[in-house]
């Protein structure tokens, strides 16, 4: 049996938890989170990541590693950040991994918030069990991760797994990352927003499940996009599982029936009807959870 500390540094908040791992499984010693205050830029924002450490090591009787998710880029051997894109300032070179190790006295390690969410719900939600999983995170951006084998598949720099920069449309609309036609593009939340006339994602899920055309309409698109993307993934890896979660995953059956019925219409070399679409279950812990596990060594 044994302890260790996860932080989940978002662009709003800072998520932090202490947990007891033992025999496979993971329980939650304590929770909790801080503001994240993004515009008083890296090196306060570094600080507070630390403050989280130190409020999950304050949890835990006896805690022997830490792990930081990030929403970027960075560089696993010097444990620093080269790109975090919805984040303030210049975050290439942060020594991150160094500033929180120090604070708490123990080993951290450094991973894309993304791939934590991917192993947390593998390990411990939806996907636990399974040998090979896809995790998908729709919010303001659409992440991922792969499972390979029961271990997180990261690629030559750590990059594997951005499910949604994809190309499905040639010449689409303009992504974030600069290319045209990503999945993410047309399924972030200020997309389905768009699509649906409402101000939110989280409004159109509510207008969508009290019955209102124009957000089933919506959702119905961004699935139908989605899709694209999940059975492009399900005839690359056959998995057992695609675990989906995230801000605009909370629409639930609304989001994943559609998707289903896009997949197995798509999908014809791969037994698609043994492939389970699930909606994630840790919710918006699952990042903090996923480093936790990460700076444990476990998953690699």
């Amino acid at each position: 049996m044994t302890q260790h500390l996860g932080v989940d540094l978002g662009g709003t908040n800072i998520k932090w938890v202490a947990l007891e791992v033992a025999d496979g499984d993971a329980s939650i010693l304590g929770q909790g989170e801080l503001s994240t205050r993004s515009a008083e830029g890296p090196e306060a924002v570094a600080q507070r990541v630390g403050d989280g450490a130190a409020a999950a090591f304050d949890v835990a009787s006896a805690p022997t590693t830490v792990g930081v998710g990030l929403p970027g880029r960075y560089n696993a051997e010097s444990g620093t950040t080269t790109f975090l894109p919805n984040l303030p300032g210049d975050w290439n070179g942060v020594p991150l991994a160094a500033l929180v190790g120090e604070r708490v006295g123990l080993p951290c390690k450094l991973i894309n918030d993304a791939r934590a969410f991917t192993l947390a719900e593998h390990n411990v939600g939806a996907g636990k069990g399974c040998q090979t999983m896809v995790g998908i995170t729709m919010g303001t951006g659409i992440g991922g991760g792969v499972i390979v084998s029961g271990r997180l598949h990261l690629g030559i720099d750590g990059s594997a797994g951005e499910f949604g920069h994809q190309t499905i449309i040639p010449d689409g609309p303009m992504c974030g990352c600069g290319m045209r036609g990503c999945v993410e593009a047309v399924t972030r939340s200020s997309a389905l927003a768009e699509f649906g006339g409402q101000p939110t994602a989280r409004a159109v899920a509510e207008a969508a499940q009290a019955g209102d055309a124009t957000a089933l309409a919506a959702i119905e698109t961004v699935a139908g996009y989605l899709a694209i993307a999940v059975a492009n993934s399900i005839v690359l890896l056959s998995p057992d599982r695609i675990v989906i979660g995230g801000g605009v995953a909370q629409a639930g059956e609304l989001l994943l029936d559609p998707i289903r019925r896009a997949v197995r219409a798509r999908v014809s070399v791969v037994p698609v009807e043994r492939i389970e679409i699930l909606q994630a279950r840790l919710g918006p812990i699952a990042g903090a959870i996923g480093a936790a596990l990460w700076g444990a060594g476990i998953g690699r």
